[in-house]
């Protein structure tokens, strides 16, 4: 009995050891996806803080138009355009779920 407890207590430490090792080395190892996601997240602050400042957007795109205004209606003009498009589609789908919810 006391020689299984033993080497039960041996194949303890050497896992607690193997574990450890693994640990420092993902530790050593995680830099690349831990900027990542560093980086992501304050991806997501700045927008989270657009949403709740839309003036400071509408400010932004008004000094740009005036500063260099044909350079913004090249940039304007192709994202209302596709806004416009994506809108209609949007209402389209709407329209046809509200049908098909009647039916199916």
């Amino acid at each position: 009995m006391n020689s299984e407890l033993i080497a039960l207590a041996e194949k303890r430490g050497e896992l607690k050891a193997t574990m450890a090792m693994q640990r420092d080395l993902v530790a050593q190892n995680i830099w690349p996806v831990e900027t990542l996601l560093d980086t992501a997240d304050r991806a997501v602050e700045g927008v989270e803080w657009l949403k709740g400042h839309p003036r400071v957007v509408v400010a932004a795109a008004l000094v740009l138009f005036i500063v260099k205004p044909r350079r913004t209606l090249r940039v304007v003009q192709p994202l209302w355009r596709y806004g416009r498009r994506g809108f209609i589609y949007w209402q389209a789908f709407q329209r046809l779920r509200k049908k098909l919810r009647g039916v199916l």
